[in-house]
């Protein structure tokens, strides 16, 4: 899934094939450097669908929060979430080594997308009456359908790279076995083989590609997660919206509410700005930085869709809907906010910033976003500041750090 393999001196192929060729071919890898390889609509029919099932367990931890089931919502929102992620994740990266558009793959594809819809109509009911059924069955056909993927590919390559994809079909299979266990555990053991089971399905991937990588694409593969981050930050915004005029059209709370709504604003043009302005693929090289950097964006995701569920929340407390404290509720915003600029920073922004002082610069927002936490109604504005000014300091520092490089003498011959 992620293993980087060693650049190849052949000239790149420059496109998909052409639309000359069979409708059922075999399912070959693609050149690792193929120029202008980008997202498919495919592809991006695939993120908008599994986003529905994001903003279904956006919903349901707005509700757990403000009806003062915290610590059971966020932790079934973790789980629902993760299901959500690996599923996205794995077919991304298998697209970016395997897509070759015919008539299967696409059908497939869409059998993956119903998986996800499937999940996604179980959400509530796995958040409100602990009934993981519809959950489980999605996520199962997804992660079939996967298989089946993996020994078509491994079926039209030669070794090694035919064993790395039937371990990955093996892997895969005997993981959603154990994801069956969910639905026969009793209650007060499905958190243990929830660990369990995310365990093993990470450690799918490195078992699969030990001995040989799959010819992943760096600039698509970064592409894919960049497109994902902004509808992610666009189901925020669309959430948030609409909590702000249910309060103003409901309650009459435009003076409670356009505060909240400013500083979510402010916080959700950060975050995008935040996560876009380094060039992360030239950073996906190595097999450690592809393994930690494609994992770490389960903090990325799930904490930028939390952003939206907590700018709710915020709202129904400000207009009494909901049954927690203002810190609670303030909580419910600078937590994720704080958490995705931190795991931003450790992911790529770190390993383009220069000096201490911007290196400094996201984890110092990090810590004053956390505390706004405590300024009661302003909170979410006083993120949304924070935020902002965080952004013109890393513009301002690294373009010091430009014109000083660019006046520096060139050293001697």
């Amino acid at each position: 899934m992620m293993s980087s393999p060693r650049p190849s001196s052949a000239t790149a192929p420059s496109g998909p094939p052409p639309d000359d060729h069979p409708p059922v071919r075999r399912l070959r890898a693609r050149h690792r450097h193929e120029v202008h390889r980008v997202a498919t609509p495919l592809e991006l029919l695939f993120d908008l669908c599994f986003v529905v099932a994001i903003a279904q367990a956006g919903v349901q931890l707005v509700h757990s929060v403000a009806g003062g089931h915290a610590g059971e919502g966020v932790l079934n929102y973790a789980m629902v979430f993760f299901a959500i992620w690996w599923a996205w994740m794995n077919f991304t990266w298998f697209a970016s080594a395997y897509d070759n558009d015919d008539v299967l793959y696409r059908v497939v594809t869409l059998v993956q997308i119903a998986g996800v819809l499937v999940l996604a109509a179980g959400v509530s009911r796995a958040f409100e009456d602990h009934d993981w059924v519809a959950v489980v069955i999605g996520y199962v056909i997804m992660r079939m359908a996967m298989v089946a993927q993996w020994l078509r590919a491994g079926r039209s390559a030669a070794p090694p790279e035919s064993t790395m994809a039937r371990r990955y079909a093996a892997g895969v299979l005997l993981c959603q076995i154990g994801w069956l266990g969910l639905l026969i555990v009793p209650e007060s053991g499905r958190g243990w083989l929830f660990l369990v089971m995310v365990v093993l399905e990470l450690c799918v991937p490195a078992f699969a590609e030990r001995k040989h990588p799959s010819s992943w694409h760096p600039h698509h593969i970064s592409e894919r997660y960049g497109l994902l981050t902004i509808i992610v930050l666009g189901e925020t915004v669309a959430a948030a919206t609409v909590a702000v005029k249910s309060g103003i059209e409901e309650n009459d709370a435009l003076g409670e509410v356009l505060p909240i709504a400013a500083g979510g604003l402010l916080i959700v043009f950060a975050a995008w700005w935040i996560y876009f302005v380094v060039p992360v693929h030239s950073h996906l090289r190595s097999n450690r930085q592809s393994f930690l950097w494609g994992y770490g964006h389960y903090l990325v995701f799930a904490s930028a869709a939390a952003i939206g569920a907590g700018l709710e929340v915020a709202v129904e407390q400000a207009v009494g809907k909901a049954h927690v404290s203002t810190l609670a509720a303030s909580f419910a915003v600078t937590l994720p906010t704080a958490v995705f600029l931190l795991t931003v920073w450790a992911l790529h922004a770190r390993y383009f910033k220069v000096g201490i002082a911007e290196q400094l610069v996201l984890p110092v927002a990090a810590l004053l976003v956390l505390a706004c936490t405590f300024l009661g109604g302003e909170a979410v504005p006083a993120a949304g500041i924070v935020l902002a000014l965080a952004v013109a300091a890393g513009v301002t520092l690294t373009a010091r750090r430009t014109e000083r490089e660019r006046r520096a003498p060139a050293p001697a011959a």
